[in-house]
């Protein structure tokens, strides 16, 4: 599919990753600047995205260099699960029972068949897990798809948690829950499928995607990179879709019983259980030291009222 590279690529070393990150710098000056407090945050997700990609860059050669079916599969778990994590733990302010394993059956149910069936027979590749171009094309539809998830969970749970009285309406009228959660189904896939949607409508024209311009850099035609990424803006759109279907589905019949009610007391609205515990955590070691040092601010103040205490009384026996 690649044809013969026409030079060599650049080669990229930390002091051009030094350089492209003052851009942050220039980012965090604007915010100062305006007062929009994001500063901080641009320079903790910077940091935050050089230790994942060096991570992920070391981790990946491995991978690419063992040619295992086995260490494809378990990194294509792997970035599922991590996709599944952010969008239950970081993204989603609501949450509905076993929200995790159902976002990860949907995520694994969507990306896993579309990236195989795509790879093998639309992209061509044989075997369809070589490392190079299987492991990729994952990541980029769980990227995308994760977006997709939370858009959808993030609306159906917000009208049937805030804005349940239209719901039960429809059900005190005699309508079923199909029917009273329908218009709510049909509104979070819409929502979902909208970026995919407008991703399409403007790529080429306007932007040129990053898989697109990976795959120039590393010595493809223009012609076979753009074949490539259009296959990949079809799985993307695919695996968004049946992952956003799937998931809506699940949370509309998680928060609406089959007696036709609205369960609200299934939708926990608290921040997350590891937050929580992380909080719970610093709390406690901010209090550990705070008592220690209490305890150590009194026993230096004993010490010096002992001193002062001998230092007087030693002046009254001399001057006795």
């Amino acid at each position: 599919m690649d044809g013969p590279p026409t030079e060599e690529s650049t080669h990229l070393t930390w002091a051009n990753v030094a350089l492209g990150f003052s851009f942050i710098f220039l980012d965090a000056v604007v915010s100062t600047s305006f007062n929009l407090g994001v500063g901080n945050s641009l320079i903790s997700a910077a940091i935050r995205c050089i230790v994942q990609l060096a991570i992920v860059g070391l981790l990946l050669q491995r991978v690419f260099e063992t040619n295992n079916p086995w260490a494809v599969a378990g990194i294509a778990f792997l970035l599922n699960f991590l996709g599944t994590v952010e969008a239950v733990a970081n993204k989603s302010k609501k949450r509905f029972d076993r929200m995790f394993l159902s976002v990860l059956v949907c995520m694994l149910g969507s990306t896993i068949p579309v990236s195989i069936i795509g790879t093998r027979y639309a992209m061509a590749v044989e075997p369809f897990w070589k490392p190079e171009q299987y492991i990729p094309i994952v990541g980029m539809l769980c990227g995308n798809t994760v977006s997709g998830v939370v858009v959808a969970i993030a609306y159906v749970l917000k009208e049937l948690y805030d804005n349940r009285d239209k719901i039960e309406t429809y059900l005190a009228f005699g309508a079923s829950r199909f029917e009273a959660c329908t218009p709510i189904a049909r509104e979070a896939l819409r929502l979902a499928l909208t970026p995919t949607i407008n991703q399409m409508s403007v790529i080429g024209i306007i932007s040129i995607p990053g898989m697109m311009t990976g795959a120039i850099l590393g010595g493809s035609s223009v012609s076979q990179a753009a074949k490539l990424q259009m296959i990949i803006m079809f799985m993307i759109s695919a695996s968004t879709t049946l992952a956003a279907m799937v998931i809506t589905m699940v949370s509309l019949a998680t928060v609406v019983d089959n007696d036709h009610r609205v369960r609200p007391d299934r939708v926990d609205v608290r921040e997350h259980a590891i937050w929580r515990a992380r909080d719970w955590l610093v709390s406690g070691i901010v209090g550990g030291v705070k008592a220690v040092g209490m305890r150590v601010a009194g026993c230096c103040k004993r010490r010096t009222a002992i001193r002062i205490e001998d230092g007087c009384t030693e002046t009254e026996r001399l001057l006795g």
